[in-house]
């Protein structure tokens, strides 16, 4: 049996511009066996994600230690892969490809590699990966259509625990910690304007989002215990919402490739097409800086977007 190495390393929004390809990975390798390399923060997403058989981890240990590449090197040539899959094309990836599998088919940004295609600047993941596929005679049927439905995990007792009623809005207000310039500062104030428009809000926060979605108001889902849900029960939560505002970061990307109609905020960042969003149902407003984006004006850009709540 054929086999077969597709490489995502992260993040987890970059993962969910994949799965597209991914998928059209899995239908063009019906019958051989498709392994994915990933890290281990993404371990339990890739091992619940129906296109691929196993899984391979890479811990991304520093390239100057020796022993680590020599291993990983080892593990890798001891698979004997007949073909890889690069879909992370970053210098790491290529660096694998030119010490480690130089004899394998490869579908890379690397030099020299079997079909060699280098991201351009301008374009986002998701219609990269469909011209690099079919450079490689991969049918193209769903890489810029994600779907990762498959990733919801059953929430229906969390909502009736709440006493949450359908329909409503998630606000996603957190994003990383080292690109503060992406948050919009004034979810607040939009929770309070949707609340009186009759609208029921929710947000569903991360380890470091606590605090302030509970400055936010409305109902924060959370586990029995108080735990903050994990990404297959966010998932679930984002699929059943009738809308979503969020900031750009992982969780408003989920939304955008669960195909939920929402609306994003991006900074100066990066451009919000070269996150694939607009593959989505999402529309999406751009400052420069996000504190010059008024309430009244997210507001604007929603009144058309949200049927009435009653």
């Amino acid at each position: 049996m054929p086999r077969i190495l597709v490489i995502k390393l992260g993040a987890l929004g970059d993962i969910m511009q994949a799965e597209g390809a991914m998928h059209d990975i899995r239908l063009h390798h019906q019958n051989d066996e498709i392994t994915v390399m990933t890290t281990p923060a993404y371990k339990r997403l890739m091992e619940r994600c129906p296109w691929v058989d196993r899984i391979f981890i890479d811990k991304r240990e520093s390239r100057f230690r020796l022993d680590h590449m020599l291993d990983l090197r080892r593990r890798l040539r001891r698979e004997r892969f007949d073909r890889v899959y690069d879909l992370q094309q970053v210098g790491r990836t290529n660096f694998y490809f030119r010490f480690f599998l130089r004899d394998t088919p490869w579908m890379g940004g690397a030099q020299g590699c079997s079909w060699y295609c280098r991201r351009p600047a301008d374009c986002c993941a998701a219609d990269h990966f469909a011209e690099s596929l079919a450079q490689v005679g991969v049918e193209v049927r769903h890489c810029v259509h994600c779907d990762v439905s498959w990733m919801a995990d059953d929430v229906e007792p969390i909502i009736a625990r709440t006493g949450l009623d359908h329909p409503y809005v998630v606000l996603i207000p957190g994003g990383s910690a080292g690109h503060p310039e992406k948050r919009w500062p004034y979810y607040s104030e939009l929770a309070v304007m949707l609340i009186h428009s009759g609208w029921q809000v929710v947000t569903a926060p991360g380890p470091d989002e606590m605090e302030l979605s509970r400055l936010i108001g409305g109902t924060m889902l959370l586990n029995d215990d108080g735990s903050f849900l994990d990404m297959f029960k966010l998932a679930g939560i984002l699929r059943k919402a009738s809308f979503v505002v969020g900031n750009d970061t992982g969780p408003t990307h989920i939304a955008v490739h669960l195909q939920v109609p929402g609306l994003a905020l991006f900074s100066r960042h990066i451009p919000a097409a070269f996150s694939g969003i607009q593959h989505g149902r999402f529309n999406w407003i751009e400052k420069p800086d996000l504190h010059d984006l008024s309430v009244s004006e997210v507001m604007q850009h929603l009144i058309p977007l949200l049927k009435p709540a009653h």
